[in-house]
């Protein structure tokens, strides 16, 4: 359904909308960029639609796997009683799971039950505050989003069976009982763009590009990735707030169309030593109320400090040097993983410093723009956030940081990454990003951190929280590389 058609959407349509249903699935977004949702009866959903419904907030208190987090947080926590919050639907986020029968389909956002605002943690509604800023000053934002993901063949539950009739519930028990390197790639070897690898795996391959369509998360471009068994997806460009539901919704569709053939999509962000890793980058754009461009220079500026920013304009620089100031302390959001940190090292084509350039794709942040793209298209891609970041959270912290590079008038500080220097300028090396969660989140949560400027103290806390639960997981976990190596040897 066109996003026109999704947006006049009202509550006295609705009983019209789902003539034909007898039932919904709702779903709404925690900390992880997981969907966590429930399948509701019709007359339940017509009930609920306008005023929202009771959702328990233990989704925000506890990790992807269901485990209360170690430090009690302000959100949800035994002493409130892990209580209700109240999710509202997103009318306007309607679809239909081409894969479950055309059942419906809405986005929920969740609301403090005593104040009725937006919860500071809530993925949608983190979006949704920081675009209304911009929308107060009559300003929009556009958003595009490409994901790498590798692919392995689940071990199916019968042999024997169709692979039709097979799903990848075995994976699990797989990977519990075998080392994970002998989960065999869906295919072998390295060949990205190829023409020919998708025929391996053809109804799967167009499976989730007409999935994708049909559930309103549209792919521009589709093509296999250097890497056994990567795809790479380049999501149609839109509306931030749009874009980042389809982003999230992306992998909801891989993995759901994924299930179906035996295959086991992943997401994490370095699933494989030794290769390149699963990128999530993320491209963002100002524009007026009537969309024109507003990062495009009128006319190109001859004396202009780098010749990378000649046709740049002032807000452009100003966003990209908020962007440049604030990428360290927002390290946890497009880095949210132990395993994150396994992509950003040195000569695995990911940006491991604070550094730019003009189409320079070793850099953290690649401005695209005129004389190599068309003036309205000019935009910068961030290219450190991984595939396992939260889409609405990273969308949030690089619109933050850019406006408020743009409110404070913020002066581009460092040279353009130099071409052939893939971390850091000659003139200027640039701040090395973190190396892991432990020092990203430290320097997230310290007092002057330019994250607790933009998102304020409790998002910080909670989200802090969080993320210490996953390094003291770690800190606790005994790895294979461990046994392997010092077993016999110590």
């Amino acid at each position: 359904m066109a996003d026109k058609k999704r947006d006049e959407i009202t509550i006295e349509s609705l009983p019209k909308l789902l003539e034909n249903d007898t039932k919904v699935k709702l779903a709404g977004v925690d900390v992880d960029g997981i969907l966590r949702g429930k399948l509701i009866s019709k007359k339940k959903f017509l009930g609920i639609a306008k005023e929202g419904f009771g959702f328990c907030s233990v989704i925000f208190g506890w990790d992807m796997h269901d485990q209360t987090y170690f430090r009690e947080l302000k959100i949800s926590n035994a002493d409130n009683g892990y209580h209700d919050l109240i999710a509202i639907p997103d009318l306007s986020s309607f679809r239909r799971i081409p894969w479950e029968d055309d059942v419906p389909f809405f986005l929920v956002s969740f609301f403090d039950p005593d104040s009725g605002k937006p919860v500071s943690v809530c993925p949608r509604g983190l979006l949704k505050t920081t675009v209304d800023k911009l929308h107060a000053k009559g300003y929009g934002a556009m958003a595009g989003a490409e994901y790498e993901f590798f692919q392995f063949k689940a071990p199916p539950n019968d042999s024997n069976a169709p692979i039709s009739e097979r799903n990848n519930s075995s994976t699990a028990t797989f990977l519990r009982d075998n080392p994970v390197n002998t989960l065999p790639s869906l295919t072998e070897g390295m060949f990205g763009y190829s023409l020919t690898r998708p025929v391996h795996n053809q109804e799967y391959y167009y499976g989730i590009f007409d999935a994708c369509e049909k559930f309103n998360c549209g792919i521009e471009g589709w093509h296999t990735e250097s890497g056994p068994g990567v795809f790479e997806a380049a999501l149609s460009f839109g509306e931030i707030q749009q874009m980042a539901d389809k982003a999230g919704l992306f992998k909801y569709v891989v993995k759901s169309v994924a299930t179906k053939y035996g295959i086991t999509p992943c997401f994490m962000a370095k699933p494989r030593q030794g290769l390149p890793g699963n990128s999530g980058h993320m491209h963002v754009s100002i524009v007026d109320k009537d969309g024109k461009n507003l990062f495009a220079r009128e006319k190109k500026e001859s004396e202009a400090k780098y010749k990378d920013i000649e046709n740049l304009s002032d807000m452009g620089r100003h966003f990209l040097a908020g962007l440049l100031e604030g990428l360290p302390d927002i390290m946890p959001i497009v880095a949210p993983t132990i395993n994150s940190y396994k992509r950003l090292v040195e000569n695995f084509w990911a940006p491991v410093t604070v550094s730019w350039g003009l189409e320079h794709r070793a850099a953290s942040i690649r401005l695209i723009a005129p004389p190599t793209s068309k003036p309205g298209a000019t935009r910068f891609e961030v290219r450190v956030p991984g595939a396992d970041a939260n889409p609405f959270y990273v969308l949030s912290a690089i619109l933050a940081l850019g406006w408020r590079g743009v409110e404070k008038k913020l002066e581009i500080k460092q040279p353009p990454l130099g071409k052939g220097e893939d971390v850091g300028g000659k003139a200027d090396p640039g701040v090395r990003l973190a190396k892991s969660l432990k020092e990203a989140t430290e320097r997230f949560v310290h007092p002057e951190s330019i994250a607790r400027e933009v998102f304020g103290d409790e998002f910080v806390e909670h989200y802090a929280g969080t993320r210490e639960h996953e390094i003291r997981l770690w800190d606790e976990a005994v790895t294979d590389w461990e046994v392997r190596r010092y077993m016999e040897t110590v």
